[in-house]
């Protein structure tokens, strides 16, 4: 029985961008990661010592040596790695909602919102430079108290 989502991956030539977008704008951390034969990043929500907290896989490519990342998980066109394809958008569940609205603006984002009628939830999303949706869920009482 599948309980939970445990991560999702991203395969990029610029591990800077993503490592600042979701270490910098979502304000999750870089933690440990395998030491695999091909560059990356693990990022984290919440206790970097446990590997289960690790939400988001950043796949590196090494353009001198692919070698790597082609045995473990197979070749990619990189021209395929814009956008999610099928793939709409990842979301998570969070707490803080006038502060991350505060700390988007900090950042020059905008986040796209709305309110999900009948399941008290308030949302945010934002795209991640490789044109992922994040969507960030946050309780619609916290939505409420900043209008008030």
């Amino acid at each position: 029985m599948i309980e939970t989502l445990n991560h999702f991956s991203i395969r990029t030539t610029d591990l800077e961008s993503c490592r600042r977008f979701y270490e910098d704008v979502l304000r999750l951390k870089v933690g440990p990661r395998p030491n695999f034969k091909f560059p990356g990043l693990w990022i984290y929500a919440g206790d970097t010592s446990k590997p289960y907290n690790a939400v988001v896989h950043i796949i590196g490519i090494d353009k001198d040596d692919p070698s790597g990342l082609k045995d473990y998980l197979g070749d990619r066109d990189e021209r395929t790695l814009k956008g999610g394809g099928a793939l709409d958008h990842v979301a998570f569940f969070a707490t803080g909602l006038g502060e991350m609205i505060q700390h988007l603006k900090s950042q020059g984002i905008t986040p796209r919102e709305r309110t999900v009628p009948d399941l008290g939830l308030h949302q945010l999303f934002v795209d991640d430079p490789h044109g992922i949706v994040i969507e960030l869920n946050y309780p619609a009482a916290e939505k409420a108290a900043l209008s008030a």
